[in-house]
This record gives C-alpha cells, sequence and structure tokens, in this order.
C-alpha cells in the first residue's frame, strides 16, 4: 500500500494565542487520534519536533559547507512534525490528514513517497 507523509507545519502565534486547556486539549484529541490510525495499522510513525531555535541546517555547494542555526526558509510557518501513514491513494490519505487539527494553525502536507527499494534498484546500490 503507498505510504504518504503528512508534514505539519504550524504558525507559531496562533499556537501561542491558545489558552493551554484548549492547547493540551487538541494534543490530546491528536495523541487519540493517532492512537487509533495506529491500531488500524494505517499510521507508521509519527513524531512532534523540538522548536526551531534547536534546529541547524546544513548546505554544501560546490566545496563550501555551511552549517546555520534555525529552519532552512524564512516562513511564518514552521515545521512542527510528521506522521507516516499508508493509504490506498492521495485522497484517502488527504481525508486521514483532515482527522488532526493542526491545519487550523498552519498546515498539513500530504506528500506521497518514493519506494526507495525501487530506487536502490534502479541505481545499483543493492
Amino acid at each position: 500500500m503507498p505510504q504518504y507523509a503528512l508534514l505539519i507545519y504550524i504558525e507559531p502565534a496562533l499556537l501561542q494565542a491558545l489558552p493551554s486547556t484548549e492547547f493540551d486539549a487538541l494534543m490530546r484529541d491528536c495523541l487519540q487520534h493517532a492512537d487509533a490510525l495506529q491500531a488500524q495499522g494505517t499510521l507508521l510513525a509519527s513524531q512532534k519536533l523540538q522548536p526551531v531555535e534547536e534546529a541547524r541546517t546544513l548546505r554544501i555547494r560546490g566545496t563550501q559547507q555551511r552549517i546555520v542555526d534555525g529552519p532552512f526558509a524564512e516562513t511564518h510557518e514552521l515545521l512542527a512534525g510528521f506522521n507516516l501513514i499508508q493509504a490506498p491513494d492521495a485522497d484517502a490519505a488527504m481525508r486521514i490528514a483532515q482527522g488532526f487539527p493542526w491545519a487550523r494553525f498552519g498546515s498539513i502536507e500530504v506528500r506521497p513517497l518514493q519506494d526507495l527499494d525501487v530506487e536502490r534498484e534502479r541505481v545499483g546500490a543493492g
């Protein structure tokens, strides 16, 4: 079955404006939803990322290597976490994404994964 990454982007200001009890209720609902998807075999992995202040970005151009603090791009929405799911098609993956509350505070990018074994075979790496 195809796999999809649900990349969760949030606008920090929108989440910071929530009362802590409301945020906790959203997080609790999100975790319970994730637990149900995992029990169904739909959710393969899920993780919340540390704040962007903890991130470092590596960029190599030619022989020049540069490491900078923070995320790669300047944006109002920041990558906050991800879910790795399997779904029969992109429409089903989007319906699964709609079950999480975070699109109200940013966006959820639904991106199909490539089969790395096919790529491994194509380039002769195993």
